[in-house]
């Protein structure tokens, strides 16, 4: 089941929970839900994204909101692993690409160390092995939540998307559960779901609009 912004949340996959009690939107009734899916080899997950996840954490936690982090992992499968998301809720440790990016701009300690605490939950994205034939309906349930109005395109343009993204699905390594329930495009991505379990927000990148729209969601009955 996909998720559908106005529609009840389904819940999001996780394989572990590396910090924190475990939890789910089905759970989590009564509390304004936002989930910060990152992948641990994502710069711009850890210079921005995280931040402002954990500024909205200390700003709204006693309001009823809740901040959650899930790792997920669509690229680089041998860096975006639950060991390296375990050694980075553990030590602070970065790697890869985070690493380089956070060194160069002075925001490590230690050399390789963060320089904030993630004061909130953390869980791995349930990844399984991706194998077999890739089906049409596979590729089309890809397509239809980032192109609505694919089939209304011209032929050839639909022909060229199809052969991207079975070109990307073969690719893959792994399938990620909440990345592609929520249709996610890359990370840094926020998932917003208001106190009675409607998903509300799914943004990707810079999403300075989240704490205008937190705000909000506290006020609604």
């Amino acid at each position: 089941m996909s998720a559908v912004i106005g529609e009840k949340a389904p819940n999001f996959g996780v394989s572990e929970w590396i910090q924190g009690a475990p939890t789910n939107f089905d759970q989590e009734k009564d509390h304004v839900v936002l989930v910060e899916v990152f992948q641990v080899n994502c710069p711009g997950c850890f210079m921005h994204a995280i931040p402002e996840a954990i500024e909205i954490y200390n700003k709204y936690k006693e309001d009823g909101v809740r901040v959650l982090g899930i790792a997920t992992a669509f690229e680089d499968f041998d860096k975006n692993t639950l060991e390296n998301l375990k050694m980075l809720a553990e030590t602070g440790e970065v790697i890869g690409e985070t690493k380089g990016a956070l060194s160069m701009n002075g925001k490590l300690q230690d050399g390789n160390k963060l320089s904030y605490k993630i004061p909130f939950p953390l869980g791995m994205d349930n990844l399984t092995k991706t194998s077999g034939e890739l089906s049409q309906e596979k590729i089309m349930e890809f397509i239809y939540p980032q192109i609505p109005e694919f089939d209304s395109q011209p032929e050839d343009y639909r022909n060229q998307i199809i052969q991207k993204v079975k070109n990307y699905m073969s690719s893959k390594d792994y399938s990620a559960e909440t990345f592609e329930k929520f249709s996610l495009k890359g990370t840094p991505s926020t998932i917003l779901v208001d106190r009675k379990g409607i998903l509300r927000d799914v943004s990707f990148g810079q999403a300075g609009h989240i704490d205008a729209m937190i705000q909000k969601l506290i006020k609604e009955d």
